[in-house]
């Protein structure tokens, strides 16, 4: 079972989260930030994978926080949950049209946190969310669960390329977290990550 829990507190916020990579898209967010919550379950959703999260943050200051935090979570629940990576498939990649937009996430679970993030929004908030916050919660999410990712959408609709880079984020996470059956071992010419 590579189910995890993980509770994180500090004077900011507040966060408890479970993952399940072997779950079925079972997805529950209440962070305050109703926008996010949007995007979170649709990654989950699509993702193939449940996650739970409630987080309570520093609202009254603004929301960069909490969406940081939960980036860490998740990406520390994700490393924790992959452990050696034993039998994962590690590789994956995924492209989700939304309407006009598209987005193609590529990425490998191997270890080395790093995020090449290519896209702009037109408009400088998204909801209640600045723009940049989003490669900022995906940087913090790869960082923390040794993940490299390369995010690239386009479109027109600023909550359409939004929307689709997270769900093409959560196809990819799931996929590549997913037990491969042609390998047993740790997917990597080094013998671990």
């Amino acid at each position: 079972m590579r189910k995890v829990r993980i509770v994180r507190k500090t004077k900011e916020t507040s966060i408890t989260l479970t993952i399940d990579p072997d779950g079925k898209g079972n997805v529950s967010v209440e962070s305050g930030i109703p926008f996010f919550d949007h995007m979170l379950t649709a990654m989950t959703k699509h993702g193939g994978f449940d996650v739970t999260c409630i987080a309570k943050g520093d609202l009254s200051v603004d929301c960069h926080h909490t969406i940081e935090d939960i980036g860490i979570v998740i990406g520390d629940a994700v490393k924790q949950s992959l452990g050696e990576g034993k039998g994962i498939k590690r590789f994956a990649h995924a492209i989700i049209p939304m309407d006009e937009s598209v987005a193609q996430v590529a990425l490998d679970c191997g270890g080395r946190g790093y995020l090449v993030y290519t896209g702009t929004f037109g408009n400088k908030m998204l909801g209640t969310i600045p723009a940049d916050l989003f490669e900022h919660f995906f940087f913090s999410l790869c960082s923390h669960a040794g993940i490299t990712a390369h995010i690239i959408f386009s479109g027109k609709n600023d909550h359409h390329k939004c929307e689709a880079a997270f769900k093409a984020f959560g196809v990819a996470l799931g996929d590549a977290m997913s037990v491969s059956g042609k390998n047993k071992g740790v997917p990597s010419t080094k013998g671990t990550f």
